[in-house]
């Protein structure tokens, strides 16, 4: 019985750790697009007001 809990919670360790993971891989992607597209725009504002 001990055996099978503790498993579970290392199982349930890893899983979280991957998420964990997986949620500041998207938070730094979701920043970098919105540089991408903030330098678009400024670009695209400069061209047509020159």
């Amino acid at each position: 019985m001990k055996t099978t809990f503790f498993t579970l919670i290392i199982v349930g360790l890893m899983s979280g750790c991957a998420t964990w993971g997986g949620i500041k891989k998207d938070a730094k992607d979701g920043a970098e697009w919105t540089k991408e597209k903030i330098n678009n725009g400024a670009s695209y504002v400069k061209e047509k007001t020159e």
